[in-house]
């Protein structure tokens, strides 16, 4: 396994980690990602700390907070050998201030994701979206007195645009508080908005990215094809409305220019797709979901080998889309050699 700085923290993570929300399988959301018990729960962390796969990565809404039980349960008797993420911020009752990052729902939030992993310290706490209604000054105050109780760690945010991020960097640093180290964030061969804004700021403020469904929300695992019908096993059917857009188009695009790949790599279509995350800038760990043993042993099969520059190029130039304004300028060569990320292909 390889283990990478997560952003100027000093901390090292795995490039692959698991992402937990296939525990518990509660609500209709969830329930159409996995129904994982705490039996198959030991089971697929016992196969990850083999791999040296040692992050794993919650939330409280994940199942109604099962999967941080489920996860607790499973990783009791080796606390010390696995690194705990979870997140916060979503609602998570029915009550006026069980959602957001006021400092009563952080502290709250945080003693009762503590008591379902059944541990004293979450390793990476990241606040799930960013809560407009909440000076940033109190959520970085609130933050960093849980860093200095010893409750949490490190901390980052999820699903935070451009500039919510840098005003929330930049209050820390003004205040000398606990900064974000972590940006949780959609990144895929079919969703590169990552790379327009939060990747070149990554880049200039030393925040490591954590990619949250790196297989464009169960599109690039093969089973979706131009002229066949969406399988009767996908979780699409039940789970589209919640999942990023993707023309179908690009995505058909893209499929054919990995089974290329495939074709030259004898590697599956979702190795390919991790494997060309991996190598991506301010990546620091891709969170790979499993339902069951053969899906996660196959999805570790995305490391120990690389794609070719002329793969790389091809499947940059099959994702390839126009960014918005301001930010076409770079992509077309425009003042790209001032440009802080490569420019991706067209």
């Amino acid at each position: 396994m390889e283990y990478r700085y997560l952003g100027n923290s000093g901390f090292k993570v795995p490039a692959l980690g698991f992402g937990a929300g296939t525990f518990g399988g509660e609500g209709p959301l969830f329930s159409a990602w996995g129904n994982t018990d705490v039996a198959g729960a030991r089971r697929i962390v016992d196969i990850c700390l083999d791999a040296g796969v040692n992050l794993f990565d919650s939330a409280d809404v994940y199942s109604g907070g099962a999967s941080e039980s489920i996860l607790g349960a499973a990783i009791k008797g080796r606390r010390d050998q696995v690194i705990v993420s979870t997140k916060l911020s979503l609602r998570a009752g029915e009550g006026p201030n069980e959602v957001g990052s006021s400092r009563h729902h952080l502290i709250r939030g945080v003693d009762a994701a503590l008591r379902r992993l059944g541990t004293d310290t979450i390793d990476l706490l990241q606040l799930h979206a960013f809560d407009a209604m909440t000076p940033v000054e109190q959520v970085l105050r609130s933050l960093d007195d849980l860093v200095r109780a010893g409750k949490v760690r490190y901390i980052g945010a999820s699903n935070f645009s451009g500039w919510q991020l840098m005003k929330s960097l930049a209050a820390a640093d003004r205040l000398g508080l606990s900064p974000y180290v972590a940006n949780q964030t959609y990144y895929s061969l079919v969703g590169r908005d990552y790379e327009w804004e939060l990747m070149p700021l990554g880049l200039d403020q030393g925040v490591g990215a954590i990619v949250w469904s790196p297989l464009g929300w169960g599109r690039l695992t093969g089973k979706i094809r131009r002229g066949q019908p969406l399988p009767a096993g996908s979780r699409l059917h039940e789970t589209a409305g919640f999942a990023p857009p993707v023309e179908d188009e690009r995505l058909y695009r893209v499929v054919d220019a990995m089974d290329q790949v495939a074709e030259e790599t004898g590697r599956t279509l979702p190795q390919i797709a991790l494997n060309w995350l991996l190598r991506r800038p301010t990546v620091a760990s891709v969170l790979i979901g499993a339902r069951d043993e053969a899906q996660l042993k196959q999805n570790l099969g995305a490391l120990g080998w690389e794609l070719t520059p002329r793969q790389v190029a091809r499947l940059d130039a099959a994702s390839a889309v126009t960014p918005p304004y301001p930010y076409y300028p770079y992509w077309n060569g425009q003042f790209a050699e001032r440009s802080p990320v490569a420019v991706p292909s067209r």
